[in-house]
């Protein structure tokens, strides 16, 4: 029973919710930021938001951008994710204040990196983005936004204009409590590589991208 209450007692002091770990001076080729790093204790994620200058509380322009190693580092085509990630960054150093949140565990909408790349493989084979994911039993977006709301509370953010496309993580951040002032487009011109999944992003997934009408040469 003495064993059986230690290990209970373990059970309810398990941390919970973000922990804010580390600061750290960042130069990068976009201009300086500071790395704040957190230790998100409920999924076990390591997380880390990207700061430059005086965010202030109120309409902080703001960048919550998915994890996706094959856009943001190997500069994929099949997606416009490393694009987005290099413009929202070179958007809040215009600014001259703003924050990207770069939320990890949220590979390919949430399914992690292999099933993003069995996805990829599905795609490849006709299938659309949504197809690939479902094909596979797995769901078609398995994000959550609240740890990136619980990162922009402890920075003291209250409100945000938000650089994205999609309406869900606007409605995920009003359901944790940060105001969205303003969705800020983050349009990046398509290619032949992703054209096909962007389209599907619009009209399967509701993102707002409105660019995609003028792009009438590719089937």
């Amino acid at each position: 029973m003495t064993e059986n209450i230690g290990v209970l007692g373990q059970k309810s002091a398990r941390r919970s919710g973000v922990e804010r770990v580390v600061n750290a001076p960042l130069p990068t080729v976009y201009g300086k930021f500071q790395a704040i790093g957190y230790l998100d204790h409920d999924r076990g994620e390591e997380q880390v938001a990207l700061v430059h200058g005086d965010l202030g509380t109120e309409d902080v322009l703001t960048r919550l951008h998915s994890e996706c190693l094959t856009g943001d580092a190997f500069g994929s085509q099949h997606c416009e994710c490393g694009d987005q990630l290099a413009s929202a960054l070179r958007a809040v150093v215009a600014e001259g204040a703003g924050v990207v949140v770069y939320l990890r565990g949220h590979e390919g909408r949430g399914i992690g990196l292999l099933a993003k790349l069995r996805a990829m493989a599905l795609q490849a084979e006709g299938l659309d983005t949504v197809e690939a994911n479902l094909a596979q039993g797995l769901p078609v977006d398995a994000r959550d936004y609240g740890v990136a709301a619980a990162i922009l509370r402890d920075l003291g953010v209250i409100s945000v204009r938000l650089m994205s496309n999609n309406p869900r993580k606007r409605e995920s951040l009003l359901r944790h409590g940060v105001q969205v002032a303003e969705e800020v487009p983050l349009l990046i011109p398509p290619c032949e590589n992703n054209i096909t999944y962007l389209r599907t992003k619009r009209e399967r997934l509701d993102h707002h991208l409105p660019h995609l009408d003028a792009v009438a040469h590719w089937s």
